[in-house]
Protein backbone atom coordinates (compact mmCIF):
# COMPACT_ATOMS: atom_id res chain seq x y z
CA UNK A 1 0.00 0.00 0.00
CA UNK A 2 1.26 3.48 -0.88
CA UNK A 3 1.78 5.31 2.46
CA UNK A 4 0.12 8.61 3.33
CA UNK A 5 1.95 11.54 4.87
CA UNK A 6 5.63 11.15 3.96
CA UNK A 7 8.38 12.88 5.93
CA UNK A 8 8.86 16.62 5.66
CA UNK A 9 12.22 16.00 4.03
CA UNK A 10 10.47 14.14 1.19
CA UNK A 11 7.85 16.86 0.81
CA UNK A 12 10.47 19.61 0.67
CA UNK A 13 11.84 18.03 -2.49
CA UNK A 14 8.49 18.49 -4.24
CA UNK A 15 7.87 21.26 -6.76
CA UNK A 16 4.07 21.35 -6.77
CA UNK A 17 1.26 20.52 -4.34
CA UNK A 18 -2.03 19.30 -5.81
CA UNK A 19 -5.50 18.94 -4.32
CA UNK A 20 -7.77 17.13 -6.80
CA UNK A 21 -11.22 17.46 -5.30
CA UNK A 22 -14.64 16.39 -6.52
CA UNK A 23 -15.63 20.05 -6.83
CA UNK A 24 -12.40 21.93 -7.58
CA UNK A 25 -8.79 21.21 -8.48
CA UNK A 26 -6.09 23.36 -6.91
CA UNK A 27 -2.36 23.48 -7.60
CA UNK A 28 0.27 25.22 -5.47
CA UNK A 29 3.63 25.93 -7.13
CA UNK A 30 6.70 26.41 -4.97
CA UNK A 31 7.78 30.07 -4.75
CA UNK A 32 4.64 31.11 -6.69
CA UNK A 33 1.75 30.15 -4.40
CA UNK A 34 -1.69 29.00 -5.54
CA UNK A 35 -1.63 29.04 -9.35
CA UNK A 36 -4.68 26.91 -10.23
CA UNK A 37 -8.14 26.94 -8.65
CA UNK A 38 -10.63 25.59 -11.18
CA UNK A 39 -13.73 23.36 -11.11
CA UNK A 40 -12.89 19.68 -11.68
CA UNK A 41 -14.91 19.53 -14.89
CA UNK A 42 -14.04 18.80 -18.53
CA UNK A 43 -16.16 18.91 -21.69
CA UNK A 44 -15.36 16.44 -24.48
CA UNK A 45 -16.62 15.89 -28.02
CA UNK A 46 -17.57 12.20 -27.97
CA UNK A 47 -17.32 11.93 -31.76
CA UNK A 48 -13.69 13.01 -32.03
CA UNK A 49 -12.48 12.74 -28.43
CA UNK A 50 -11.35 16.36 -28.56
CA UNK A 51 -11.22 18.34 -25.33
CA UNK A 52 -13.54 21.33 -25.73
CA UNK A 53 -13.28 23.08 -22.37
CA UNK A 54 -12.16 22.58 -18.77
CA UNK A 55 -12.75 24.34 -15.50
CA UNK A 56 -15.23 27.19 -15.24
CA UNK A 57 -16.16 27.16 -18.93
CA UNK A 58 -16.91 23.43 -18.86
CA UNK A 59 -18.93 23.80 -15.65
CA UNK A 60 -21.27 26.31 -17.30
CA UNK A 61 -21.99 23.71 -20.02
CA UNK A 62 -23.35 21.09 -17.59
CA UNK A 63 -26.94 20.21 -18.47
CA UNK A 64 -26.89 22.46 -21.55
CA UNK A 65 -24.93 20.45 -24.14
CA UNK A 66 -26.04 18.65 -27.32
CA UNK A 67 -25.73 14.87 -27.51
CA UNK A 68 -22.22 14.87 -28.98
CA UNK A 69 -20.70 16.82 -26.06
CA UNK A 70 -20.18 15.13 -22.71
CA UNK A 71 -19.43 17.05 -19.53
CA UNK A 72 -17.26 14.79 -17.37
CA UNK A 73 -16.27 14.98 -13.72
CA UNK A 74 -13.15 12.81 -13.38
CA UNK A 75 -13.15 12.99 -9.57
CA UNK A 76 -15.86 11.62 -7.30
CA UNK A 77 -15.93 10.98 -3.58
CA UNK A 78 -12.41 12.32 -3.14
CA UNK A 79 -10.91 9.83 -5.64
CA UNK A 80 -9.93 10.02 -9.31
CA UNK A 81 -12.39 7.82 -11.22
CA UNK A 82 -11.25 8.70 -14.76
CA UNK A 83 -7.45 8.88 -14.87
CA UNK A 84 -7.14 9.85 -18.53
CA UNK A 85 -9.67 12.67 -18.25
CA UNK A 86 -8.07 13.93 -15.02
CA UNK A 87 -4.67 14.00 -16.74
CA UNK A 88 -6.04 15.93 -19.72
CA UNK A 89 -7.81 18.37 -17.43
CA UNK A 90 -4.71 18.99 -15.29
CA UNK A 91 -2.40 19.26 -18.28
CA UNK A 92 -4.68 21.86 -19.86
CA UNK A 93 -5.12 24.08 -16.80
CA UNK A 94 -1.42 23.92 -15.92
CA UNK A 95 -0.38 24.72 -19.47
CA UNK A 96 -2.90 27.56 -19.57
CA UNK A 97 -1.82 29.08 -16.24
CA UNK A 98 1.93 28.43 -16.35
CA UNK A 99 2.68 28.22 -20.06
CA UNK A 100 6.35 27.59 -20.81
CA UNK A 101 7.20 27.42 -17.12
CA UNK A 102 5.27 24.14 -16.90
CA UNK A 103 7.11 22.71 -19.91
CA UNK A 104 10.45 23.55 -18.32
CA UNK A 105 9.36 21.88 -15.08
CA UNK A 106 7.93 18.69 -16.59
CA UNK A 107 10.45 17.98 -19.37
CA UNK A 108 14.20 18.05 -18.81
CA UNK A 109 15.95 15.09 -20.45
CA UNK A 110 13.64 12.72 -18.59
CA UNK A 111 15.39 13.32 -15.25
CA UNK A 112 13.39 13.27 -12.00
CA UNK A 113 13.18 17.05 -11.74
CA UNK A 114 9.48 17.28 -11.04
CA UNK A 115 8.22 15.87 -7.76
CA UNK A 116 4.59 16.35 -6.86
CA UNK A 117 2.71 16.11 -3.57
CA UNK A 118 -1.02 15.37 -3.63
CA UNK A 119 -3.69 15.50 -0.92
CA UNK A 120 -5.57 12.26 -0.28
CA UNK A 121 -8.62 11.72 1.98
CA UNK A 122 -7.88 9.94 5.23
CA UNK A 123 -8.43 6.20 4.95
CA UNK A 124 -8.53 6.25 1.14
CA UNK A 125 -8.38 2.87 -0.60
CA UNK A 126 -5.17 1.66 -2.31
CA UNK A 127 -6.84 1.87 -5.71
CA UNK A 128 -7.69 5.54 -5.09
CA UNK A 129 -4.08 6.25 -4.09
CA UNK A 130 -2.78 4.48 -7.19
CA UNK A 131 -5.18 6.48 -9.40
CA UNK A 132 -3.87 9.75 -7.94
CA UNK A 133 -0.26 8.67 -8.52
CA UNK A 134 -0.97 7.62 -12.12
CA UNK A 135 -2.72 10.93 -12.76
CA UNK A 136 0.33 12.93 -11.65
CA UNK A 137 2.71 10.65 -13.56
CA UNK A 138 0.68 11.36 -16.68
CA UNK A 139 1.29 15.10 -16.48
CA UNK A 140 5.07 14.83 -16.11
CA UNK A 141 5.76 14.04 -12.45
CA UNK A 142 8.64 11.65 -11.86
CA UNK A 143 7.81 11.02 -8.20
CA UNK A 144 4.57 11.52 -6.27
CA UNK A 145 4.18 11.87 -2.49
CA UNK A 146 0.75 11.30 -0.93
CA UNK A 147 -0.18 13.53 2.01
CA UNK A 148 -3.14 13.12 4.34
CA UNK A 149 -5.71 15.85 3.68
CA UNK A 150 -6.50 16.18 7.39
CA UNK A 151 -2.92 17.02 8.37
CA UNK A 152 -2.49 19.32 5.35
CA UNK A 153 -5.70 21.16 6.22
CA UNK A 154 -4.72 21.47 9.88
CA UNK A 155 -1.40 23.02 8.87
CA UNK A 156 -3.21 25.31 6.41
CA UNK A 157 -5.55 26.47 9.18
CA UNK A 158 -2.58 27.32 11.39
CA UNK A 159 -3.57 24.83 14.08
CA UNK A 160 -0.79 24.07 16.62
CA UNK A 161 -0.84 20.35 15.84
CA UNK A 162 2.74 19.79 17.05
CA UNK A 163 1.86 20.37 20.72
CA UNK A 164 0.61 17.67 23.15
CA UNK A 165 -2.87 19.18 23.14
CA UNK A 166 -5.90 18.15 21.14
CA UNK A 167 -6.98 20.00 18.03
CA UNK A 168 -10.04 18.92 16.06
CA UNK A 169 -10.65 19.61 12.39
CA UNK A 170 -13.66 18.86 10.20
CA UNK A 171 -12.97 19.06 6.45
CA UNK A 172 -16.29 19.27 4.57
CA UNK A 173 -15.66 18.67 0.88
CA UNK A 174 -17.98 18.18 -2.06
CA UNK A 175 -17.98 14.38 -1.87
CA UNK A 176 -16.73 13.49 1.60
CA UNK A 177 -16.42 14.88 5.12
CA UNK A 178 -13.34 14.03 7.18
CA UNK A 179 -13.14 14.43 10.93
CA UNK A 180 -10.00 14.10 13.04
CA UNK A 181 -8.44 14.86 16.40
CA UNK A 182 -4.71 15.60 16.18
CA UNK A 183 -1.99 15.81 18.80
CA UNK A 184 1.83 15.81 18.64
CA UNK A 185 1.78 16.15 14.86
CA UNK A 186 -0.24 13.01 14.18
CA UNK A 187 -3.82 11.80 14.00
CA UNK A 188 -5.24 10.35 17.20
CA UNK A 189 -8.66 9.39 15.81
CA UNK A 190 -10.36 10.03 12.49
CA UNK A 191 -13.48 9.20 10.50
CA UNK A 192 -14.42 9.76 6.86
CA UNK A 193 -18.06 9.74 5.73
CA UNK A 194 -19.33 9.86 2.12
CA UNK A 195 -21.35 13.00 2.75
CA UNK A 196 -20.43 16.40 1.37
CA UNK A 197 -21.78 19.51 -0.28
CA UNK A 198 -23.05 17.57 -3.30
CA UNK A 199 -24.94 15.17 -1.03
CA UNK A 200 -26.61 18.09 0.72
CA UNK A 201 -27.55 19.67 -2.61
CA UNK A 202 -29.08 16.39 -3.80
CA UNK A 203 -31.12 16.20 -0.60
CA UNK A 204 -32.59 19.65 -1.32
CA UNK A 205 -33.30 18.69 -4.96
CA UNK A 206 -35.08 15.53 -3.80
CA UNK A 207 -37.11 17.53 -1.26
CA UNK A 208 -38.32 19.95 -3.95
CA UNK A 209 -39.22 17.06 -6.22
CA UNK A 210 -41.20 15.14 -3.60
CA UNK A 211 -42.83 18.11 -1.86
CA UNK A 212 -43.41 20.52 -4.75
CA UNK A 213 -43.14 18.18 -7.80
CA UNK A 214 -40.41 20.43 -9.18
CA UNK A 215 -37.22 19.24 -10.85
CA UNK A 216 -34.23 21.46 -10.15
CA UNK A 217 -30.61 21.21 -11.35
CA UNK A 218 -28.04 20.98 -8.55
CA UNK A 219 -26.46 24.30 -9.57
CA UNK A 220 -29.75 26.06 -8.84
CA UNK A 221 -29.55 25.02 -5.17
CA UNK A 222 -26.62 27.36 -4.48
CA UNK A 223 -28.76 30.55 -4.42
CA UNK A 224 -30.78 28.89 -1.65
CA UNK A 225 -27.62 28.79 0.47
CA UNK A 226 -27.39 32.58 0.27
CA UNK A 227 -31.03 32.94 1.32
CA UNK A 228 -30.36 30.67 4.29
CA UNK A 229 -27.46 32.86 5.35
CA UNK A 230 -29.48 36.05 4.94
CA UNK A 231 -32.42 34.72 6.93
CA UNK A 232 -30.17 33.52 9.76
CA UNK A 233 -30.62 30.64 12.13
CA UNK A 234 -33.95 30.56 13.89
CA UNK A 235 -35.59 32.94 11.41
CA UNK A 236 -38.09 31.92 8.78
CA UNK A 237 -38.08 33.40 5.29
CA UNK A 238 -39.35 32.41 1.87
CA UNK A 239 -37.80 32.46 -1.57
CA UNK A 240 -38.93 31.79 -5.13
CA UNK A 241 -37.46 28.77 -6.92
CA UNK A 242 -37.86 28.14 -10.65
CA UNK A 243 -37.64 24.65 -12.09
CA UNK A 244 -39.36 22.16 -14.37
CA UNK A 245 -42.73 20.74 -13.44
CA UNK A 246 -42.54 16.95 -13.07
CA UNK A 247 -45.91 16.33 -14.75
CA UNK A 248 -46.11 18.95 -17.50
CA UNK A 249 -42.43 19.51 -18.20
CA UNK A 250 -43.02 23.28 -18.25
CA UNK A 251 -41.17 25.90 -16.23
CA UNK A 252 -42.83 26.65 -12.91
CA UNK A 253 -42.08 28.82 -9.89
CA UNK A 254 -42.79 27.82 -6.29
CA UNK A 255 -42.37 29.52 -2.94
CA UNK A 256 -40.09 27.62 -0.55
CA UNK A 257 -39.72 28.17 3.20
CA UNK A 258 -36.12 28.31 4.38
CA UNK A 259 -37.03 26.22 7.42
CA UNK A 260 -38.05 23.39 5.10
CA UNK A 261 -34.76 23.67 3.21
CA UNK A 262 -32.85 23.49 6.49
CA UNK A 263 -34.77 20.38 7.46
CA UNK A 264 -33.91 18.73 4.12
CA UNK A 265 -30.23 19.53 4.70
CA UNK A 266 -30.31 18.20 8.24
CA UNK A 267 -30.77 14.56 7.18
CA UNK A 268 -27.37 14.14 5.43
CA UNK A 269 -25.71 16.35 8.04
CA UNK A 270 -26.70 13.86 10.74
CA UNK A 271 -24.02 11.52 9.31
CA UNK A 272 -21.41 14.25 9.85
CA UNK A 273 -22.53 14.74 13.43
CA UNK A 274 -22.38 10.97 14.01
CA UNK A 275 -18.79 10.94 12.72
CA UNK A 276 -17.80 13.73 15.10
CA UNK A 277 -19.37 11.86 18.00
CA UNK A 278 -17.56 8.65 17.01
CA UNK A 279 -14.19 10.42 16.88
CA UNK A 280 -14.75 12.02 20.29
CA UNK A 281 -15.60 8.62 21.80
CA UNK A 282 -12.25 7.27 20.59
CA UNK A 283 -10.30 10.01 22.37
CA UNK A 284 -8.99 10.06 25.91
CA UNK A 285 -10.86 12.33 28.38
CA UNK A 286 -7.87 14.72 28.54
CA UNK A 287 -8.06 15.32 24.79
CA UNK A 288 -11.81 15.93 24.87
CA UNK A 289 -11.29 18.42 27.71
CA UNK A 290 -8.81 20.31 25.49
CA UNK A 291 -11.43 20.52 22.73
CA UNK A 292 -13.97 22.03 25.10
CA UNK A 293 -11.67 25.07 25.27
CA UNK A 294 -10.16 25.12 21.79
CA UNK A 295 -13.25 24.08 19.84
CA UNK A 296 -13.61 22.55 16.39
CA UNK A 297 -12.07 24.04 13.24
CA UNK A 298 -14.35 23.79 10.21
CA UNK A 299 -12.66 23.72 6.80
CA UNK A 300 -13.38 22.64 3.23
CA UNK A 301 -15.56 24.18 0.53
CA UNK A 302 -18.81 23.20 2.24
CA UNK A 303 -17.78 25.04 5.42
CA UNK A 304 -19.41 28.07 3.76
CA UNK A 305 -22.82 26.42 4.15
CA UNK A 306 -24.91 28.83 6.25
CA UNK A 307 -25.81 27.51 9.66
CA UNK A 308 -23.48 24.48 9.51
CA UNK A 309 -21.24 25.78 12.30
CA UNK A 310 -24.28 26.48 14.48
CA UNK A 311 -25.73 23.01 13.90
CA UNK A 312 -22.44 21.36 14.88
CA UNK A 313 -22.12 23.62 17.92
CA UNK A 314 -25.62 22.70 19.11
CA UNK A 315 -25.05 18.97 18.54
CA UNK A 316 -21.68 18.73 20.30
CA UNK A 317 -21.71 21.56 22.83
CA UNK A 318 -18.21 22.50 21.60
CA UNK A 319 -17.33 25.90 20.05
CA UNK A 320 -17.01 25.75 16.25
CA UNK A 321 -14.78 28.10 14.24
CA UNK A 322 -14.75 28.46 10.44
CA UNK A 323 -11.23 28.69 9.01
CA UNK A 324 -10.28 31.73 6.90
CA UNK A 325 -10.55 30.74 3.22
CA UNK A 326 -11.66 27.24 4.25
CA UNK A 327 -11.84 25.85 0.71
CA UNK A 328 -8.08 26.22 0.05
CA UNK A 329 -6.57 25.32 3.44
CA UNK A 330 -5.54 21.78 2.39
CA UNK A 331 -3.51 22.80 -0.65
CA UNK A 332 -2.07 25.82 1.17
CA UNK A 333 -1.02 23.63 4.08
CA UNK A 334 0.63 21.16 1.72
CA UNK A 335 2.22 24.11 -0.05
CA UNK A 336 3.68 25.31 3.25
CA UNK A 337 5.22 21.87 3.72
CA UNK A 338 6.91 21.81 0.31
CA UNK A 339 8.13 25.37 0.92
CA UNK A 340 9.77 24.23 4.17
CA UNK A 341 7.69 26.60 6.30
CA UNK A 342 6.63 23.87 8.74
CA UNK A 343 8.56 22.71 11.79
CA UNK A 344 9.82 19.09 11.61
CA UNK A 345 7.86 18.35 14.79
CA UNK A 346 4.62 19.23 13.04
CA UNK A 347 4.53 16.18 10.80
CA UNK A 348 4.84 12.61 11.98
CA UNK A 349 4.88 9.83 9.35
CA UNK A 350 1.78 7.69 9.71
CA UNK A 351 2.90 4.64 7.76
CA UNK A 352 -0.76 3.93 6.94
Amino acid sequence: MIPLTPSLDQLRRCTIAVDIGASRTRVYLRHSGLVVDEPSVAAVDVRTGALIAVGKRAETMAGRTPDHIRVARPVAGGAVVDIEMAQRMLRHVLGDKLGRRWLRLSVLRGSPVLRAAVCMPHGSEPIARRAAVETLYGIGARRVELADTLISAAVGCGLPVEFPEATMIVVCGAGTTQVAVLSLGSIVAAETVPVGGETIDRAVVEYLRSRHELMLPSQAVRPLHQVLGASGAGRTATTQVVGRDVASGLARSVTVRTDDVREAMRTPLNAVMDAITSVLRQCAPDLVADLADRGIMLAGGSAHLPGLDGMLRDATGIPVHVAPNPDTVAVRGLGAMIEGKVSPMTLTPLGV
